[in-house]
């Protein structure tokens, strides 16, 4: 299990990367309005989907520190329900970036050219490269503590091949006068927003509907832990799928009388019958303590 510091040190890698891509996504909006760029504006749909994608990571990471003492696995649904949204976002914005894309397109058919300011184009693309360096340097140190992280920090980099593309189209629009390209930029934009969107739409629908594991109540398997008489409490309860099997942690402390008789694997053995009768778990990890025991 990642341990509280590495989860802490994680929320705040993904905190300032949030607070960075934020300012940047604002800028990006005032920029595309006043460079009249749908290539821009399609970086910016994509920075708002990734905004929301990480602010759920972040989300994720507080819930992991907050039940970082008794928890099961069970807050990854939240993560992957907002993931579902994230997804469908995704697909949205890139569609109604492809429409208006496919209508430009149309319009350079009939002669119907529409001025790009190619100087605030270039500008806020190299500002987004900027921003983009400057969180993904965040996020870089990071990666390997935490998926979270480097979930985030790979998409950061994709934004970043997204402000090179925009950046190179601003200077072919500039040097050739070949608007269309902004059309095509943003339509090339959209596809991998739509595909990216497409893959997360399957791997939360398939986490969420289609995972084969119902995990029990943890609350059930608490209590019915407790009424174990050598036990004196329970806690750092842990109830999570592995590879399509339920398998359950947890610290539990004897009561006195029990740990100068030293039935502990008296207890062990119970506890294992009764997930095994009642929850049908198999395979558990259990810590045996005395009740004199300091846990956090």
């Amino acid at each position: 299990m990642t341990t509280l510091t590495t989860h802490k040190s994680s929320q705040r890698r993904l905190l300032i990367a949030l607070a960075i891509t934020s300012v940047f996504m604002l800028l990006q909006l005032v920029g595309a309005f006043y460079a009249n760029s749908l290539a821009v504006y399609a970086d910016a749909g994509h920075l708002f989907v990734h905004n929301s994608s990480l602010f759920i990571a972040l989300i994720a990471s507080t819930l992991a520190i907050k039940f970082g003492q008794t928890f099961s696995d069970g807050y990854r649904r939240l993560e992957l329900s907002g993931g579902l949204i994230n997804g469908t976002l995704y697909i949205l914005i890139s569609c109604w970036i492809l429409l208006q894309g496919a209508d430009r397109l149309f319009g350079h058919e009939h002669h119907d050219e529409h001025e790009i300011n190619t100087f605030v184009m270039s500008a806020v693309a190299s500002l987004g490269f900027l921003f983009h360096g400057a969180s993904a340097y965040v996020l870089y140190k990071g990666r390997k503590d935490s998926v979270n992280v480097y979930a985030v920090f790979l998409h950061t980099f994709f934004d970043l091949l997204s402000t090179i593309v925009t950046f190179v189209t601003s200077i072919v629009i500039h040097a050739t006068g070949w608007t269309v390209v902004d059309s095509l930029s943003s339509v090339l934009i959209s596809v991998f927003v739509l595909f990216t969107g497409s893959k997360l739409l399957y791997k939360c629908i398939k986490g969420l509907f289609f995972n084969g594991v119902r995990l029990p109540a943890l609350k059930k398997i608490e209590a019915a832990l407790q009424s174990v008489e050598h036990i004196d409490n329970v806690h750092n309860l842990i109830v999570k799928s592995d590879n399509g099997e339920v398998v359950v942690g947890a610290h539990i402390v004897l009561k006195h009388q029990c740990t100068l008789e030293k039935h502990d694997e008296v207890c062990r053995f119970q506890v294992e019958r009764v997930l095994k009768e009642q929850f049908s778990i198999t395979t558990s990890v259990l810590q045996i303590e005395t009740s004199g025991c300091k846990h956090s």
